[in-house]
């Protein structure tokens, strides 16, 4: 039998950075085995949930503060002009001056063309920015700026205010929160409110693959179509939250509140 004894060292200067020893035995007949030792000091990404904490403290004590929110969606990659950026733009300010916060990812395209409506009107404009490698650059249309090292702690940001979700045109990231959004409420992890995609021949065939692939094959109920709305314009968009909050109010019940605690 082959032993390979892997260990790192501690980092000078800093946090501890020891991590669990690890054994990797090949026996003659080709069988592995891994047995991880427990580390002696706390690791670097143990250290790591520090960081964690202070980005979802810091995003819950600012974005407690400018309620009533909707979160807007969609791509990086559409420039000024293109019809998309003009229609998101439009449903921002309508909402800001209908008393929304306007919250998106603090970014280009049609991230920023949220933020510009929301900063042109009367409600905050709020920026949920992330750290990437490439393609996010901070738009300057922003009255609240908040910036994230982690995906996750910006998506429960993303959600945990939320009184609506408004899906522009978008690729993997705008599909990633519509899909995180869909699967907290079917699951009952999220509360109940507007998922609305806009602009129906773009959403056209996602929608149809839901029905004849998702219903069909038996992964989804029928019944969880119901859980979004598609909408082509602004005044669409206003008039499916204010339709959804008509009776219930926009003011969270005390089981909502709880639901929302525990997100």
């Amino acid at each position: 039998m082959s032993q390979k004894n892997i260990s790192a060292s501690t980092a000078a200067g800093g946090p501890p950075t020891v991590t669990p020893n690890i054994a990797v035995s090949t026996a003659p007949g080709g069988t592995h085995h891994v047995a991880v030792a427990p580390a002696s000091t706390m690791s670097r990404e143990s250290w790591k949930i520090f960081q964690i904490m202070a980005e979802f403290v810091s995003g819950f004590e600012r974005l407690l503060q400018i309620q009533p929110s909707v979160s807007i969606f969609g791509s990086a990659r559409i420039a000024p002009g293109h019809p998309y950026y003009a229609l998101t733009e439009e449903i921002a300010r309508k909402l800001s001056d209908a008393g929304f916060s306007v919250v998106s990812g603090g970014g280009p395209g049609l991230m920023e063309a949220a933020n510009k409506g929301a900063f042109h009107g009367k409600s905050p404009s709020v920026g949920l920015n992330i750290q990437l490698p490439h393609e996010q650059q901070t738009n300057a249309y922003q009255d609240v700026s908040l910036t994230f090292q982690h995906f996750f702690a910006r998506k429960v940001m993303f959600v945990k205010y939320a009184k609506a979700y408004v899906c522009m045109p978008g690729g993997f990231g705008t599909l990633d929160e519509l899909v995180e959004a869909l699967t907290l409420m079917q699951t009952g992890k999220g509360t109940r409110m507007p998922i609305i995609l806009v602009h129906r021949p773009f959403w056209s065939g996602l929608l149809d693959w839901f029905q004849r692939t998702l219903v069909t094959e038996g992964v989804i109920h029928a019944a969880d179509l119901d859980l979004f709305t598609v909408v082509d314009t602004a005044d669409d968009v206003l008039d499916t939250i204010f339709r959804f909050y008509e009776t219930r109010g926009f003011e969270p019940s005390e089981e909502e509140r709880e639901v929302r605690l525990n997100l």
